[in-house]
């Protein structure tokens, strides 16, 4: 479980998307959302995008791996298609804030991989939010405040990255994948081939 955090227009959307090309064994998370769509975005590819009322019913089913309310909109991470593909054998990617972090830390620590993404200033994060032209001058200035308390969550997590160019921003992510998928916690056989190794299993 592979998590990339960042403030609003540091780049975490399309480092996940470059990585998610790049990494044939790597899924993403689909988010539900209390929020409307945006321009170009598709239902069950981008978020599923369900009513206030449906995601407060999923939350107290328990259906949710982290939920949050982010500027008046909620966010959660369904349950079942993460375990389905956990156990398909996929690695599985989350874009999720760090209040989602602190919750699927607390749900399955050993399993996560925690990666935060980081502007490189504070005057290049604001241009990258104008230049998206997605959000009006209300929100940009909303997101702006959040980012530094958003920042100063930095220390929670594993790896951080600087995303100055996003070419290396994606390598920096997949040099830190590649190693955490080589530690021996997650090398599914291993026992049984150093026994082998061994002279003390069948081969």
């Amino acid at each position: 479980m592979l998590v990339m955090s960042s403030p609003s227009g540091a780049g975490k959307t399309t480092i996940s998307r470059e990585l998610l090309a790049r990494e044939p064994e790597l899924t993403m998370s689909v988010s539900a959302t209390t929020r409307s769509p945006r321009l170009g975005e598709v239902e069950g590819k981008d978020y599923f995008f369900i009513p206030k009322e449906k995601f407060h019913q999923m939350v107290e089913n328990d259906e949710f791996l982290e939920h949050a309310t982010v500027f008046d909109n909620s966010y959660g991470t369904p349950r079942a298609p993460v375990e389905a593909a956990l156990k398909a054998g996929k690695d599985v990617l989350f874009d999720v804030d760090w209040q989602g972090t602190q919750q699927l830390a607390g749900k399955a620590r050993t399993d996560l991989v925690t990666i935060f993404i980081l502007p490189p200033s504070k005057p290049e994060l604001e241009n990258r939010l104008r230049t998206r032209a997605q959000d009006p001058e209300d929100v940009i200035q909303k997101r702006m405040a959040k980012a530094a308390d958003e920042m100063s969550h930095y220390d929670e997590y594993d790896y951080i990255v600087v995303n100055v160019d996003v070419a290396d921003s994606v390598a920096e992510v997949q040099a830190i994948l590649k190693a955490e998928r080589l530690k021996k916690m997650r090398r599914t056989g291993l026992y049984e081939f150093v026994r082998v190794l061994c002279g003390k299993g069948e081969e």
